[in-house]
């Protein structure tokens, strides 16, 4: 979101912050006060402008949850810890990243290259063709043949919730 953009009150949701804090590890995401400390430490930030945890923590606690599920920003945390483990709050920043996503997942906004992944396993069941000189090497080796559709990869995709990544369910 650029800094001139304006925020429509009524899209925002509430409640968000409130969903965010349920997830394990960012329980602590309302005792974040802005200080910026986070954003200073972050290795990511300095290389890639878009992603600003001080930024993206303050919209998540606004309510803007669309715009911040649906940026590809918050696949980008390294998971390094720098910025956790100079929080003054204890703001768990690394947990609440991983915790956005997997809300972002669930919702079926999944990051791209992880659709595009889900997307041809559904469709195939495998993500790369097995074709038949595979299979040979599979038989020479005392492996059995893989069919090239299965239903087991669909039945793990649907159980896990990947399936809606895929534009199914």
């Amino acid at each position: 979101m650029a800094s001139d953009e304006v925020v429509e009150v009524e899209k925002l949701d509430r409640d968000f912050k409130y969903e965010i804090a349920k997830e394990p590890g960012s329980e602590k995401i309302m005792h974040c006060f802005q200080c910026g400390t986070c954003t200073a430490a972050c290795p990511v930030s300095a290389k890639k402008e878009s992603f600003n945890p001080r930024r993206i923590i303050h919209m998540a606690l606004m309510g803007m949850r669309e715009e911040v599920l649906g940026d590809e920003f918050v696949w980008y945390c390294s998971g390094c810890y720098a910025c956790q483990e100079r929080c003054p709050q204890g703001v768990n920043i690394t947990y609440l990243m991983t915790a956005i996503r997997n809300i972002a997942y669930r919702s079926g906004k999944g990051l791209p290259a992880y659709r595009e992944v889900v997307k041809k396993i559904a469709a195939k069941g495998w993500l790369n063709e097995i074709g038949e000189f595979d299979n040979e090497m599979r038989q020479k080796m005392g492996l059995p043949i893989i069919e090239q559709k299965s239903d087991e990869p669909d039945k793990v995709l649907k159980a896990s919730g990947a399936k809606k990544l895929s534009g199914g369910e």
